[in-house]
């Protein structure tokens, strides 16, 4: 009878154990799929600012080719100013559903006049009702600097004579070669631009893309 009656006892204690270590074994389901869901929304946060910034230094460079014999106009270029941001924010919102989320609050924020990179603000969706927002900020960080040669001193040239003292017809002045374009550098390099066959480093050699905290 006493074996009984042990066993007895000792049934709601098992019970017990079973139910508190299913209650832990759920508890770290839950906390582990929350955890996913989070790194996964951080994953696309980071993808999608990357990919807004990326598609900006694609636009720069190809922007800067069309005016590389113009040095006059390589200012917004040479400062990663010169592209049009709802365009790479459309790259964002690309890159955001390729990773499981959308562009989410505020969505894609080009950078400002101030050059605060691109902010991107995503939501997962599907893993409802456990969907998770991140945010990710990506910069585009100049790797060039021009030094504009300096303008030659025109020499002082004897006066031409009176035409009409001439009957011989002035022969034509030949068009002066263009010259190379010198004084851009781009890390430790210096450029030359050849104006026959003008080309420009790769996108990665002029600009720097890079996920940044918002305390940078």
């Amino acid at each position: 009878m006493r074996g009984r009656r042990d066993s007895g006892q000792a049934f709601p204690v098992y019970i017990a154990v079973i139910a508190g270590l299913l209650f832990l074994a759920f508890a770290y389901f839950a906390f582990g799929q929350a955890a996913f869901t989070r790194n996964s929304a951080q994953t696309a946060a980071d993808a999608a600012a990357l990919a807004a910034a990326q598609d900006a230094r694609e636009q720069l460079r190809e922007g800067w080719l069309e005016v590389v014999l113009s040095p006059e106009q390589w200012d917004g270029y040479l400062r990663g100013v010169t592209y049009d941001g709802p365009a790479a924010c459309g790259q964002a919102e690309v890159f955001a559903r390729k990773n499981g989320a959308k562009l989410s609050g505020d969505g894609c924020e080009p950078p400002a006049s101030g050059g605060d990179g691109f902010r991107v603000t995503v939501l997962t969706t599907g893993q409802e009702p456990q969907d998770a927002t991140a945010s990710a900020r990506a910069v585009i960080e100049p790797k060039c600097t021009f030094t504009p040669p300096e303008i030659p001193v025109p020499e002082e040239t004897e006066p031409e004579p009176d035409p009409t003292e001439s009957t011989e017809e002035p022969e034509p002045e030949p068009e002066p070669e263009p010259e190379p374009i010198t004084g851009l550098t781009c890390g430790d390099e210096d450029w030359t631009i050849d104006p026959d066959a003008p080309t420009l480093p790769s996108a990665v050699d002029l600009f720097t893309v890079r996920l940044t905290g918002d305390d940078e």
